[in-house]
């Protein structure tokens, strides 16, 4: 890892940070709640951000594998979502990953180390239906990935398209229920991945919640991916939460996948 790339690592959520600080005690004047996230779990949430509100959620992740005496790590160093209210029930999503894989073999490091941004996302989340009774809370959630905005190393040579849906269940008053399914093209491939996830979130406290989640793909022509993950979150304000996550593979694959990471809120338009 670069210190450069470390340096831009900090200096961006340094900078989010303070941005995030300056403008929570104006926010809480509108009596929004709690700012829901699509982080740090890989299941999307089924709310969208208030209508002239920008919600960005960043932070950073390392996971490794290894097979046949080949370990490769991966060092995510600033993975953004932003994410804007364009009215009470749509939003859209722009988000843009800087990372960077190392390879070892017989635990020797490879010369050969990929770096650089993979390619741009830009969607948009429709709220679809609130929850009513055994009819959960629904949204429609979908993304392009464009080749072009991508490094070198990560860029592909078609686009990547994606959709999902996000669906919730309140249990009680302090746990709850969400899960996605969907479909995903990608890698240059024509084959389909069919997505799935679900996660179970319980609130420790006001300030303090909980998560377990299983989430995987089942590509058309090869094995499927099934893996798991936990977290906790802080809720630093109504307009601020910090996370931390941990997870690994059931099937082979994914060996560790270590995680951290802020969201904040701000308005843009008041009107």
């Amino acid at each position: 890892m670069s210190t450069r790339l470390i340096k831009i690592k900090y200096q961006i959520i340094l900078g989010l940070l303070l941005c995030s600080y300056s403008v929570s005690f104006a926010q809480e004047e509108k009596n929004l709640g709690a700012l829901e996230t699509d982080r740090p779990d890989a299941t999307e949430a089924s709310s969208t951000v208030p209508k002239g509100f920008l919600q960005v959620e960043t932070g950073a992740f390392f996971e490794t594998f290894e097979r046949n005496q080949i370990k490769t790590e991966n060092f995510t160093y600033n993975t953004t979502l932003v994410r804007y209210g364009l009215s009470d029930n749509f939003e859209l999503r722009l988000g843009w990953d800087l990372q960077e894989d190392v390879t070892h073999k017989n635990g020797q490091k490879l010369e050969d180390v990929s770096s650089g941004f993979s390619p741009l996302l830009l969607g948009m989340k429709v709220y679809i239906t609130e929850e009513k009774g055994w009819i959960p809370e629904i949204s429609l959630i979908g993304h392009v990935f464009l080749p072009f905005t991508a490094s070198t190393d990560y860029r592909p040579e078609t686009t990547g398209v994606d959709f999902r849906f996000s669906l919730a269940h309140t249990l009680s008053e302090k746990s709850s229920l969400g899960y996605n399914l969907g479909m995903a093209w990608g890698n240059d491939s024509p084959e389909a991945n069919y997505i799935y996830t679900i996660a179970y979130g319980y609130s420790i406290s006001e300030k303090f919640g909980a998560y377990v989640e299983l989430y995987g793909d089942l590509p058309e022509d090869s094995k499927a991916n099934h893996l798991w993950d936990a977290g906790m979150t802080y809720l630093v304000s109504n307009d601020l939460q910090l996370d931390m996550s941990f997870g690994t593979s059931i099937t082979e694959g994914q060996d560790i996948l270590l995680s951290a990471g802020l969201s904040f809120r701000i308005p843009v338009n008041n009107n």
